[in-house]
């Protein structure tokens, strides 16, 4: 029996959790978090039974209290960002998700590990921004980190059973988004409809429109890195519009393993939730001779520059990644309220990584206070 918690359980990536949970019956639910969804609390408290319980949002806390009072939940409830460490950090729990998205996961994520919980990452902002600090931290509590990104979680699969010298190259597969082919002139007619439409994926609004710049590309390359110890220059990018081969690794004598499987996140949030052991899955199985062909090319970086400014965080390192990272998180939310162009989105990452790029040596206290700082550089530089 594996007691797991969910921080953010109504987002994509929790509620996707919670349909394998369904399955899996030796997987017992100890706690959740949402932010202010109610009505899911309330439906997953009456499923799952978890004995914790958090609201971040704390201006609806005594409506909570109320609804959690009327269902006659007698577990533990907290809030706000202390809730979110609270759940982290449950005695009986041995796997945390991840699922939060943004810059809010990189705390409940870090205590999580100092008090020995293994990790099924799906908050990829952890690593581009600290990476540096969490993989070490990680190590010396004898945690595991568990990819549930698609792509990181078969690289992790195609690397079982290998040693780290043999790694020649890694190679992460995109889709392309849902403005492959289309140039510069065109994505300035972008709007907010447009970009919310994956051809492959169900996914939350900011995993989305990062999907379609190749920014969400650029930040797995990032976490490709600390995820796997290796140098940028051994990562590469290969667009594969059907996403039926998730990522492949290239080892020293030119063999290349690969993990495939449909275009369904419950499948790698499964593996990591029962490594090192695999159960009948809740998606349905790959059939090769409906799909007939599999197709490749190149990204087109000109284009989506996004992908390359990744990598030069990346090279540049100490705060850059995480500069990057929040200065996109901000340009994802002012698109998304319609306040700036799509285009601009990288335009003003650039801007902010050219801005803060001197801040020293990496460390906890910087990451949190550049984050701050960067999106309030972001904010201003959009004013209309």
């Amino acid at each position: 029996m594996k007691n797991i918690a969910i921080i953010g359980a109504s987002g994509s990536i929790g509620t996707q959790t919670l349909d394998v949970l369904r399955k899996e019956k030796d997987i017992v639910l100890s706690g959740v978090t949402v932010h202010r969804n109610l009505s899911v609390l309330k439906d997953i408290i009456e499923e799952f039974h978890p004995s914790a319980v958090a609201v971040t949002d704390e201006s609806i806390m005594v409506e909570a209290e109320e609804l959690l009072k009327s269902i006659g939940f007698q577990g533990e409830i907290s809030f706000g960002s202390e809730g979110l460490i609270h759940i982290s950090t449950l005695p009986d729990t041995d796997t945390v998700v991840t699922s939060l998205v943004g810059m809010v996961g990189l705390k409940p994520t870090i205590a999580a590990i100092e008090n020995g919980k293994n990790i099924a990452l799906a908050n990829k902002e952890t690593l581009v921004a600290a990476g540096e600090l969490v993989m070490p931290l990680a190590k010396k509590h004898n945690v595991h980190i568990l990819p549930v990104d698609s792509e990181h979680s078969a690289v992790f699969q195609s690397l079982q059973g290998s040693k780290h010298e043999e790694i020649q190259k890694i190679i992460l597969t995109a889709s392309g988004g849902p403005f492959r082919g289309k140039d510069q002139a065109f994505l300035k007619t972008v709007t907010r409809q447009m970009a919310l439409k994956h051809p492959n994926w169900v996914m939350g609004a900011k995993i989305t429109i990062d999907s379609s710049t190749l920014m969400n590309k650029g930040l797995e390359v990032i976490e490709a890195k600390w995820l796997f110890d290796v140098d940028y220059d051994q990562i590469e990018v290969l667009v594969h519009p059907e996403s039926i081969i998730h990522s492949m690794v290239e080892f020293v004598d030119n063999s290349v393993i690969a993990q495939l499987g449909a275009p369904d996140m419950r499948l790698p949030i499964q593996y990591a939730l029962n490594y090192p052991h695999r159960t009948r899955s809740v998606a349905k199985p790959l059939n090769l001779l409906e799909i007939s062909k599999l197709t490749f090319e190149a990204p087109d970086r000109e284009t989506f520059r996004a992908l390359d400014l990744a990598y030069t965080a990346g090279k540049r390192g100490g705060l850059q990644t995480a500069v990057m990272n929040s200065a996109n998180e901000e340009a994802v939310a002012l698109f998304l309220e319609n306040q700036i162009h799509y285009h601009e989105i990288v335009e003003v990452v650039e801007q902010a990584m050219d801005a803060y790029r001197n801040l020293g040596e990496i460390s906890l206290e910087k990451v949190i206070s550049a984050h701050d700082e960067v999106k309030m550089f972001v904010r201003n530089k959009m004013k209309r």
